[in-house]
């Protein structure tokens, strides 16, 4: 899959493109419905599927005291973009010289001058251009104008429930705990992606060493709690490992910390050096709440226990610590 960071980088030589616009936070199952069709569409007519994104999100533009934090960084939503079997992307820069287009200016520079859409795809919610003015109307309009089809998804309720899917859903999930539930929403377990920094150690010192995600690691914290799930080294690589994990989400109120943390223990491994390394971990189950112990003898038999249910759910031997 082609990357355009600006429309200065699509190449003259694309001839025709179905195209689809959103953030795509997560690009969970909901999106993956819009993909498809906009993928199924391309391949009709033998043109390129795009897909059009934005880098930062417009809410941190319009209201950055108000911006979720997102699902996915851009580099894991460009992952996921391309594992949905797109052609391009579009990433446009976000700030409010692209905000002040109107709907018009926007679809003639962007997806008719630049990548000679043949049909449009949309959700039934989408809003674009100069104070969100225009909507799937005006880009039906602006398609019989300037030469091009719109189809509209609408909007897809998951099995069993009156819920759409979206991106909101999801963060809600994850903000109570439930990262099966979100996994189901998204299609995938969730994930964050960041560096490994040093922390207390104090992990080590009661002989679960964890890998600590850097403050700027990109991807929703989930509830404070312990989490089941896999730690991936070397992501995307053909050289990927992933190792099972237990995941610690809070603030160690046993020592009475104060700074959040993500910290994840590999399961039954007490020799790995992962400092400065990026990695993934994905959050497969909840296996409870933060807990605050009177002493460290009642959290080291705890630690035994999550450790031990977690190789449990994650299908793996019991470690040996």
């Amino acid at each position: 899959m082609q990357v355009w960071r600006g429309i200065e980088e699509v190449p003259e030589q694309l001839r025709a493109s179905v195209a689809t616009i959103g953030n795509f936070d997560g690009v969970h199952l909901g999106h993956r419905a819009v993909l498809g069709v906009t993928i199924a569409a391309a391949r009709a007519v033998g043109a390129s599927a795009v897909a059009v994104t934005f880098d930062p999100h417009p809410a941190a533009v319009h209201r950055p005291d108000d911006c979720p934090v997102l699902l996915s960084g851009i580099e894991d939503r460009l992952e996921l973009l391309a594992d949905a079997g797109l052609d391009g992307v579009l990433v446009i820069a976000y700030d409010l010289t692209f905000a002040a287009l109107t709907p018009r200016e926007f679809v003639s520079s962007y997806l008719v001058d630049a990548l000679k859409v043949r049909r449009v795809v949309v959700g039934e919610d989408i809003r674009f251009g100069l104070d969100n003015s225009g909507d799937r109307e005006t880009m039906r309009a602006l398609g019989e104008e300037l030469g091009f089809a719109v189809d509209v998804v609408h909007d897809i309720e998951a099995a069993g429930t009156q819920r759409r899917w979206s991106s909101t859903w999801v963060r809600e999930l994850l903000a109570g705990g439930d990262v099966e539930q979100a996994a189901a929403v998204l299609g995938r377990p969730h994930r964050m992606r960041g560096i490994v920094v040093h922390g207390e150690a104090r992990g080590r010192e009661l002989g679960f060493p964890t890998a600590n995600l850097a403050p700027t690691s990109t991807g929703t914290i989930p509830a404070d709690g312990v989490y089941a799930g896999w730690l991936w080294r070397r992501w995307g690589l053909p050289d990927a490992e992933r190792l099972p994990a237990a995941i610690s989400v809070g603030t160690n109120p046993t020592f009475d910390g104060v700074a959040r943390q993500v910290e994840a223990h590999v399961l039954g491994r007490t020799d790995l050096d992962l400092y400065d390394e990026e990695v993934v971990v994905e959050f497969t189950h909840h296996l409870r709440p933060t807990l605050k112990f009177d002493g460290i003898e009642p959290l080291i038999e705890q630690m035994h226990g999550d450790v031990a249910r977690a190789a449990e759910l994650l299908g793996v031997d019991r470690p040996l610590v």
